[in-house]
């Protein structure tokens, strides 16, 4: 059963390229700066949640997350600030754990750890990492991360960084412990990882139909069972685009998504993505797009299928103007948040009286 009452709504943005109303492009610093005026309408607009991605490219404006949401949090009252995702296999959970305890403070408790692996990989030689160490990265880099977490002193070794003893890590945060996130594609693994350390989930829903997640939330509450960890509301993040207009919204997001994707696909050897493969994705995929009521009628019923605790649109794929992404965010806050909740209340009630 959803509990609508505490339904949390987020926006993320990988920090992708700006553009101009002659369909130029911004340059990366004035895209950051974007990032943080959406964060500002965002928290005015009530949403829960901003995300903010890591990547170390070209067509990304954003190498260094926690810097932009510290700036957000001294623009913002109650939106909390969150990663999505930070490669945690090419960083170190020393200085990750130093940074999210930083921006906490600043914050006011606000920050949120996400957790990924990391689906582009140019992070690992940037920062001197072998690909082949992929996994063993991300499980040895958990395990020190999670005794940092409990900020008490730290003794560890592994084969990746040198070995602690009895070492303090600083600041300490107020209320004891880093919120985290681990941030999922689509491994059976990675959900009973995130079940054994008693941490929430997000599952990236990138294509395809929501529904075949579903066996995935019965996995994350059998494995939190068995490891006697607490199972807590499960987290979705999906692409879309919403505007006043259907069809505009459709236009606008094809030719976004399409080249966010195409780009991506040269270095993963994917197809070009087709029109058709857009449509399905749109009408019943993992892409919400269209005006408010046709976003706020798929978003709830994947949040009742999958019976999720958070919901996350991606917003601003490709290469979308200032306009667009602010009249999404408002449209998304003002009209489909609301709308949403009033279905799945309804479906609530419909379900008491049968």
């Amino acid at each position: 059963m959803v509990d609508v009452d505490n339904l949390e709504f987020g926006i993320e943005t990988f920090g992708d390229i700006v553009a101009n109303e002659d369909g130029s492009l911004k340059t990366a610093a004035e895209s950051i700066r974007q990032i943080v005026r959406e964060g500002e309408l965002a928290d005015q607009y009530g949403i829960n949640v901003i995300g903010v991605g890591e990547h170390h490219r070209p067509d990304y404006s954003v190498s260094s997350p926690e810097t932009v949401l510290a700036a957000i949090a001294a623009v913002t009252k109650n939106i909390k600030l969150a990663t999505a995702v930070t490669v945690l296999s090419s960083d170190d959970p020393v200085r990750v754990y130093e940074r999210f305890a930083t921006l906490d403070g600043l914050s006011n408790g606000r920050a949120q750890v996400m957790l990924g692996r990391g689906s582009f990989t140019e992070s690992f030689p940037l920062f001197g990492y072998d690909l082949t160490d992929y996994d063993d990265l991300f499980n040895e880099k958990l395990v020190l991360y999670d005794q940092l977490r409990k900020e008490k002193p730290v003794t560890w070794s592994g084969k990746f960084r040198p070995s602690l003893k009895e070492q303090e890590v600083y600041p300490k945060t107020e209320k004891g412990e880093l919120e985290t996130y681990i941030g999922i594609g689509g491994s059976p693994e990675s959900i009973i990882r995130a079940a054994r350390f008693g941490y929430k989930v997000i599952i990236a829903i990138i294509g395809g139909q929501a529904e075949r997640f579903k066996p995935y939330m019965d996995l994350y509450h059998k494995a939190a069972q068995k490891f006697d960890m607490p199972v807590y509301p499960v987290a979705v993040h999906s692409h879309g685009f919403i505007a006043d207009d259907k069809d505009e919204a459709v236009e606008v997001a094809f030719k976004n998504i399409k080249a966010n994707f195409d780009r991506i696909g040269l270095t993963r050897g994917w197809a070009p993505m087709s029109r058709e493969q857009f449509d399905n994705e749109t009408k019943v995929g993992s892409f919400y797009v269209g005006d408010p009521e046709t976003v706020a009628q798929r978003i709830a019923k994947t949040i009742q299928l999958l019976d999720l605790g958070r919901f996350d649109l991606v917003y601003g794929a490709g290469n979308q103007t200032a306009a667009q992404r602010e009249r999404m965010i408002e449209l998304y806050a003002t009209k489909v948040i609301p709308r949403v909740k009033e279905i799945l209340s309804t479906k609530e009630g419909e379900n008491h009286d049968h």
